[in-house]
């Protein structure tokens, strides 16, 4: 049964990043276009993530920790290496979450200093997000293969996130928001299309050892599936967000619920693409892993955490379902 044990927290340590990235992507996606947006639509579109975005990051954390306390080895060798982009991301957590909060009490004529504020932050830390993974995958290699990679990876992420906050604004408002939010979504994703066959296609040429794993038979076959249905989601998101603009049916909520298989999917092929590598070609999961014992009392700390923070994130997103209220801290 030891044996098992870390591929468990390997396996919670990926859900808390994979709702991480969709959760706190879509209000990400929501910062960075609020560059293009008028001032009573960003008071909406803030106003559309404003119950969420604190608890969205609780996944974050949770995610980091578990890779601290269950993989002590691996973790020292990641954020060493990621040390530049990992102090960017903070810095710019810190800077959206001033923003955030002094945006709603700030006078209209500084109003646009903290939208500003908030959307450098947003850009930031998904540039940051993305550039972390791309140096990930490629081992955190520095020559000019492994940059370039990383800084497609970065735009491929900036990208998603603006389609997840895209859609999620087309399920949350109402009236020329909205309309303007099918638009930035109908590009959004075109450009995420491109990103994840872009790095689809670039990730197999960066790593011998990926590239066997996915063109090797039979697992060719067997892998099929991942990106057929990538391609299945990507026109059916196209073709509904289609009809939306043209005011045909309802299901507002398709577009996003597409946006997120994109995303479970892409999250899926890294999966298997990286298995059994905690750092990539150094340390697989097990050689990293803390001592059985330690394990065994953070899997009783995880099953007390782990149920309360989804039981609450899924309380909130519940009460506050629906189109969006304006925000107030008064």
């Amino acid at each position: 049964m030891d044996a098992w044990l870390p591929l468990i927290f390997t396996a919670l340590m990926a859900l808390a990043m994979l709702v991480y990235v969709v959760l706190d992507g879509y209000d990400l996606g929501v910062g960075i276009l609020m560059r293009t947006a008028s001032a009573d639509e960003r008071d909406a579109m803030v106003a559309s993530i404003g119950p969420f975005w604190d608890a969205n990051e609780t996944w974050l954390v949770l995610g980091v920790g578990l890779l601290l306390v269950a993989f002590p080895a691996a973790h020292g060798i990641i954020l060493g290496a990621l040390y530049l982009p990992v102090t960017l991301m903070l810095i710019a957590l810190i800077v959206r979450g001033v923003a955030f909060d002094f945006r709603v009490k700030a006078h209209d004529e500084h109003k646009p200093l903290w939208n500003t504020a908030f959307f450098v932050g947003s850009l930031l830390a998904a540039l940051a997000q993305g550039w972390m993974l791309g140096s990930y995958i490629v081992g955190f290699a520095s020559d000019a293969s492994g940059l370039v990679f990383a800084a497609l990876i970065a735009i491929g992420l900036a990208s998603g996130y603006t389609l997840l906050g895209a859609t999620w604004l087309v399920m949350k408002t109402e009236g020329a928001l909205r309309e303007r939010a099918l638009r930035w979504a109908w590009r959004a994703l075109w450009l995420t299309g491109a990103g994840i066959a872009a790095v689809s296609l670039v990730t197999p040429l960066v790593s011998a050892r990926i590239f066997a794993k996915w063109f090797a038979l039979p697992q060719l076959f067997a892998l099929m599936p991942i990106p057929l249905l990538s391609a299945g989601v990507f026109f059916y998101a196209e073709r509904r967000l289609r009809q939306l603009r043209r005011g045909l049916g309802g299901g507002d909520w398709q577009p996003f619920a597409c946006a997120v298989g994109l995303f479970v999917l892409a999250f899926a092929g890294l999966a298997y693409s990286l298995f059994p590598y905690l750092v990539i070609d150094r340390l697989t999961l097990w050689q990293a892993a803390a001592a059985p014992e330690s394990l065994w009392i953070m899997l009783i700390g995880a099953g007390i955490t782990l149920p309360a923070i989804v039981g609450y994130t899924i309380f909130s997103y519940r009460v506050f379902w629906g189109r969006s209220r304006a925000l107030s801290y008064d």
